[in-house]
């Protein structure tokens, strides 16, 4: 099936299957004057009248002469495009099946094919096979003609290219012949093509299946000597033939250079961690004694209000060494991108490089606006990597018809996007933030006509965003009979709930080219089947869906995932990623690559912390050097491998001690050469023993699902598709594993893919990696990877807060809590297992610091304090620890080069979040456990206004705005009744006072952000906020407030005693 083919839709529970097709006419995209072959790119050429050439009198589809004959002698002897079996033309040999026709008899120019047919037959099967097979590397062993899954080969890589030097089966060498490739068919004829690449002139011996890459130039074209230097190079390897010294080699450097790793560690100075780590031990022995002071010394008058406060403290001690010690560590690292093309893509040979498959998830149109995913399909596309290594895999989760037009047009904008980013090296590559950005775009351009097609490509972008928007309007209306595709058939997925699983393709193979007719990379559209009755999981069981039809279709050995509004900033992104995946000395103990998250559209002074800058920036180096960040949903390039299950590959193990024998407390004897040799044979036949019989006993049907062709993916380390199925098979394949039912009585979800059982699948899947003994790395090339959206609104970002709290105190109650989960083995590191309890402990911290938060307006009310009168000496304890905590803070801003004011900022939403979003969190998620009520999972929107920042002074209702309103009036309540209070008493109660209004200001203070967002632009509040807070406000106060607190007490006689009736 090609890319123009259609709509795929089908359910496989139900053996259902179409194709609808859209008969609107495709728009050209190059200019084809009959000249060049569609097949091999060279030049049709002429008859001996001096006529072009015409190998299909039927449709006239360009063909060479020598594609011609290879399809009539090795191939089905159809034309590729209207499937009219090719006639015998003047001076074309025999081939079965040809009718005797006198008109073009011609005998003289026949010769004999069949001689020498046998021989021939092992290499055409080789070659199908290649074909097939598309891209998969050389067999190492003899069988390597057949399926990996029955001859245990290698496989190939997916781009479609044969090693040089490529591996042979038969042992032998022969004369060369060219030989044509299978050609690629038309839209709606071979499904296969449109996963497959126009392959490269392959060479191949006559009696064996020997493939040496040649390029797309002639054998005879070559240049000359080409045989000859390759000999030499060949004797010089082996010391039969004088070279140059090394010194003398120009090429020699460039050859080290490519030997040498592709990243580096590089730690902090010492002169900056040191100090750091020395008053994080300070630290930890000043909260011990403090601690130590607070249980010694209760307050007897206030022994409820101690007693909660020491609680609070206690556990704020231990959140903060949950998260602190994981920061002992942090490491920077560096890539070297010039290294990687020295050594995967050297000049003459094939490009080497991994291919990656990009998946792209989206839910609803409404709130991820399609131009958002529009930007982020075509910042893909254009990514400055191999395009036959990459494939877009766009996962439609709300089957939205708004969505399937709207990646059309995007395909149709991306023919003239990707040729334009490329030719000028656009950055970044999506178009809306590329033409919004306030600099010097003529900065470093050269070519003169720049300027003009910038022009123009803005005027088509312009043109581009308004069909979107019709879409968009289009679809703000429902029609009552349901969305109506263009050749009438009704949209499958009218019904969101209950609709068949649906691929199409817009850009694949054929079709696949832009206005320049150079190839585009893979796109394709899916939708997983949904039907009532099932669990589909969210987006954790949407990645899934794709993570199989991947494997199906392309299966790169490397995955990419973004969010829809998640762009590529960084055109050499992927490459950043290359540089530790594909590093032979880290990459294979390396499951995923995480980049940090970066934003646009976010105020200058990020009210709401919406950067993350302190974790993305202090936290997760920290995580680089024990065993790696955390996955955080997007921005994560994975190894397949890892995705499924597997173990890392297993180090060699460090050699034991051993001695002479004659002393027993160094070690063991030293074996004999005899008994070491036998022990290492057995050892060796015993480990491939059990790896046979492992592979034999192992359900893969139950582990992976009930698809053959995707159980023999998931064999392939290097990637690449099995050949043992036809294109047809392919796409029932694809259907079938997104069907609603494929995941039942398998481990997806488990322990294969996205990890089910809390909306926050992303912690889950990386912890259950690390748990394997797998290690992650972090990436922060200079300039930013990724860039996304965040909701600078209060309310917007109350509530993403709230999901990814509730989806940690989800984990924190499964089995695969970091506190007894993944104990086996020993794989995770203890201070990763710190990080990770962190991870689902800290929604609960909401409880103290909502009472820590109220106590100091209790005290400032009741006249009463959470400590007794300290003297001098135990002073210092207070002021130590608060220096402590400065310092702590003031080092690690140095190494880490965070601001003082994103610093500022998180630790202000820290507050804002805790007793608000985090504490719904915690009741939500014990309603959850205790009585199974769940709650519906919220998009964030990704909509933004026109107006800058209009958002951020929008206000919209919550339920999460009620606490922090709570706190707010009440500890400025307290603080205007303490002062009051003390001008009453006089002088001597000013002193205690400071204390306590200390807390209560820096309660005030942290909420300080709330309250502005709170306030709005207009300074206006929402009736329901004021009269929800302040009557929860007064029922607490009048709780504790004395009848008269503003009245000052005079002490006089006893009336009872005296006897006096006043």
């Amino acid at each position: 099936m090609e890319a123009s083919a259609g709509l795929v839709a089908g359910s496989h529970n139900r053996n259902e299957l179409v194709v609808i097709h859209n008969h609107e006419e495709p728009k050209p995209l190059k200019n084809l004057d009959g000249q060049v072959c569609e097949i091999c790119g060279d030049q049709i050429g002429l008859t001996v009248e001096g006529d072009l050439f015409v190998a299909c009198n039927e449709c006239g589809f360009p063909a060479c002469r020598p594609c011609y004959e290879y399809e009539r002698r090795e191939g089905s002897q159809n034309c590729p495009q209207c499937k009219t079996r090719y006639k015998r033309l003047r001076g074309s040999p025999r081939v079965e099946g040809d009718e005797d026709e006198e008109d073009i008899d011609d005998i003289e120019d026949e010769f004999n094919i069949d001689d020498g047919q046998d021989k021939q037959k092992h290499s055409a099967e080789s070659m199908l096979y290649g074909k097939m097979s598309y891209g998969r590397g050389p067999e190492d062993d003899e069988n390597g003609r057949f399926p990996p899954v029955i001859a245990g080969g290698h496989s190939r890589h997916v781009s479609g290219e044969f090693p040089v030097g490529g591996g042979y089966v038969n042992g032998e060498h022969g004369l060369h012949k060219r030989v044509h490739p299978y050609a690629s068919s038309e839209a709606g004829e071979s499904l296969y093509s449109l996963f497959s690449r126009k392959s490269n002139e392959v060479e191949v011996s006559d009696d064996t299946s020997l493939f040496i890459l040649v390029g797309s130039e002639r054998w005879d074209d070559k240049k000359e000597g080409g045989w000859r230097e390759r000999m030499d190079d060949w004797k010089l390897q082996q010391g039969n033939l004088g070279g140059p010294e090394p010194d003398d080699d120009p090429e020699m450097g460039l050859i080290d250079e490519a030997r040498q790793p592709l990243s580096r560690k590089v730690p902090i100075a010492s002169s900056k961690i040191n100090p750091y780590r020395m008053v994080i031990v300070a630290r930890l022995v000043i909260l011990a004694v403090f601690l130590r002071y607070r249980l010694l010394n209760p307050v007897h008058d206030a022994l409820g209000l101690w007693l909660t406060s020491v609680i609070c403290e206690i556990w704020f001690a231990v959140s903060w060494i949950l998260d602190q010690f994981p920061k002992w560590f942090p490491i920077d690292r560096e890539t070297y991108l010039d290294r990687l093309s020295l050594r995967y893509e050297r000049e003459g040979e094939p490009n080497m490089l991994a291919p990656v498959d990009v998946f792209v998830s989206t839910v609803d149109p409404m709130k991820e606006p399609p131009l958002v995913t529009s930007n982020t399909v075509l910042s893909i596309l254009a990514m400055d990597y191999p395009v036959e290594k990459i494939s877009c895999y766009v996962s439609d989760d709300g089957a939205s018809m708004l969505t399937f037009d709207s990646l059309a047009e995007t395909a149709e904008f991306a023919r003239k996007w990707v040729p334009f980013c490329k030719k000028f090296s656009i950055e970044p590559r999506a178009p809306e933030m590329y033409f919004t950005l306030k600099i010097d775009y003529l900065k470093d351009k050269v070519q003169p006509t720049f300027v003009k097609e910038r022009r123009a490509m803005k005027r088509e972008y312009e043109e581009f965003k308004v069909r979107i928007n019709a879409l968009v309007a289009k679809a703000s209306k429902a029609p009552i009979e349901g969305w109506i595709m263009p050749d009438g058939t009704p949209w499958p997925g009218n019904n969101t709930k209950d609709h068949p699983g649906m691929i199409q393709v817009f850009l694949g193979s054929n079709g696949g080219f832009d206005v320049e007719g150079n190839e585009l990379p893979r796109l394709v559209y899916v939708s997983r089947e949904k039907r009532p009755g099932f669990q589909h999981h969210k987006k954790a069981g949407a990645m899934n869906a794709l993570v199989r039809v991947a494997g199906v279709l392309t299966n790169a050995p490397f995955m990419l995932n973004l969010d829809c509004d998640h762009y590529v900033n960084n055109s050499k992104a992927v490459r950043e990623a290359m540089c530790f995946l594909m590093d032979p000395q880290i990459g294979k103990k390396v499951c995923y690559v995480q980049f940090p998250q970066r934003f646009d559209g976010i105020d200058r002074h990020d009210r709401y912390a919406n950067r993350n800058t302190v974790f993305f920036d202090i936290n997760m180096k920290g995580l680089d050097g024990i065993q790696g960040p955390v996955y955080v949903g997007t921005g994560c390039v994975f190894k397949r491998q890892a995705l499924y299950g597997y173990e890392p590959p297993k180090g060699p193990k460090r050699p034991k001690m051993i001695s002479c024998g004659c002393c027993p407390c160094f070690g063991r004897r030293r074996k004999s050469k005899h008994e070491s040799n036998g022990d290492i044979a057995s050892l060796g036949a015993g480990a491939e023993g059990d790896k046979e019989h492992l592979m034999s006993e192992m359900n893969f049907e139950k582990k992976f699902g009930q698809s053959s062709i995707f159980v023999t993916s998931t064999l392939m380390e290097d990637g690449g598709v099995p050949p043992s199925s036809s294109p047809a098979v392919l796409l029932k394949e694809a259907i079938h594993v997104i069907s609603c039912g494929y995941e039942d009585k398998t481990e997806w979800g488990t322990e294969l893919g996205w990890i089910y059982g809390s909306i926050t699948e992303d912690i889950l899947t990386g912890f259950k990696m690390h748990c394997r003994g797998w290690r992650s790395i972090y990436c922060m090339p200079k300039r930013a990877a990724f860039k996304g959206s965040a909701p600078i609104n209060l309310s917007d970002r109350l509530n993403q807060v709230l999901r990814w709290a509730l989806g940690s105190v989800e984990i924190f109650f499964s089995r695969h809590s970091p506190l007894w989960y993944g104990y086996k083995g020993g794989k995770l590191k203890w201070l990763e297992r710190f990080a990770y309890a962190n991870t689902t402990i800290y929604p609960f911290t909401s409880i103290p610091l909502l009472a820590y938060c109220i106590l100091p307006a209790i005290c400032l009310l009741t006249d009463k304090f959470i400590m007794p009168p300290i003297s001098t000496f135990a002073s210092l304890f207070f002021i130590a620890l608060f220096g402590s905590i400065i310092a702590t803070g003031i080092l690690e801003l140095r190494w880490s080069g965070v601001s003082i004011e994103e610093w500022w900022r998180n630790e202000q939403f820290w507050v804002i979040g805790g007793i608000s979003a985090h504490l719904f969190a915690v009741v939500q998620g014990l309603l959850k456990i205790l009585a199974g009520i769940d709650t519906n999972f919220t998009v964030t929107s990704k909509a933004t206004d026109d107006d800058d920042f209009g958002e951020l002074y929008a206000f919209k209702w919550t339920t999460l705005l009620i606490p922090p309103t709570t706190v707010l009036i009440i500890n400025i309540v307290g603080v205007v009744a303490g002062i009051s209070d003390a001008i009453n008493n006089g002088y001597q109660s000013w002193g205690p006072l400071f204390g306590k209004l200390f807390f209560s200001f820096w309660v005030i203070v942290h909420l300080y952000p709330f309250l502005k967002g709170l306030m709005g632009r207009q300074n206006r509040t929402p009736t329901i906020v004021v009269i929800w807070s302040i009557l929860l406000a007064s029922i607490f106060s009048l709780l504790w407030v004395r009848i008269d607190p503003f009245v000052m007490k005079t002490k006089g006689p006893d009336t009872s005693m005296c006897g006096i009736n006043c």
